[in-house]
């Protein structure tokens, strides 16, 4: 059953709010470096994804990332390794999530697809970068909680060049 209306989700799978703070908590665990607690908020057969190219269609093509919890924790573990010069000292960043939208529900499947621009200032040694994009989030119900089914970020620059990106959108 696809339902079109955020009143219509709401009543199924919970309200907005309810997400949007789903979404800011996830943020400010990234912010936080709490990249393990991160992890855990995504489903068993979660993923994340960041496309390389406008529209792309499929994860099957070169990505700027493709993790599934396993690859999260390895990343997480290089990250923190006490001799990795790319975290001397750790890059800083701030989150902002906006323009929260339910765009459909699948109430058989326990299931909500949420859209969201995304912000993310990324600090490290006299460098600050701004990354922006559109983020499609699809969140499952797992008892009182969401799941995270598949975090898609399409960055409006995915396709220029980048210098290192060590931390998750």
């Amino acid at each position: 059953m696809q339902v079109q209306s955020s009143q219509s989700a709401a009543t199924i799978l919970g309200d907005r709010k309810e997400i949007e703070d789903f979404l800011i908590n996830e943020a400010t665990l990234l912010d936080e470096r709490r990249f393990e607690e991160w992890r855990d908020l995504f489903a068993d057969d979660g993923r994340y994804w960041v496309p390389m190219r406008p529209g792309q269609d499929s994860p099957d093509e070169c990505s700027l990332f493709y993790d599934d919890r396993d690859i999260m924790q390895t990343r997480f573990e290089r990250l923190r390794h006490p001799n990795i010069h790319s975290q001397l000292p750790p890059h800083r960043t701030c989150h902002i999530v906006g323009n929260v939208v339910i765009t459909s529900v699948d109430g058989g499947r326990g299931e909500v697809v949420v859209k969201s621009n995304l912000i993310m200032t990324d600090y490290r040694l006299h460098l600050q970068r701004v990354f922006s994009g559109r983020v499609l989030h699809r969140l499952r119900r797992a008892g009182t909680v969401y799941k995270i089914v598949l975090k898609r970020v399409d960055l409006i620059n995915c396709d220029d060049a980048f210098e290192l990106i060590a931390v998750p959108f």
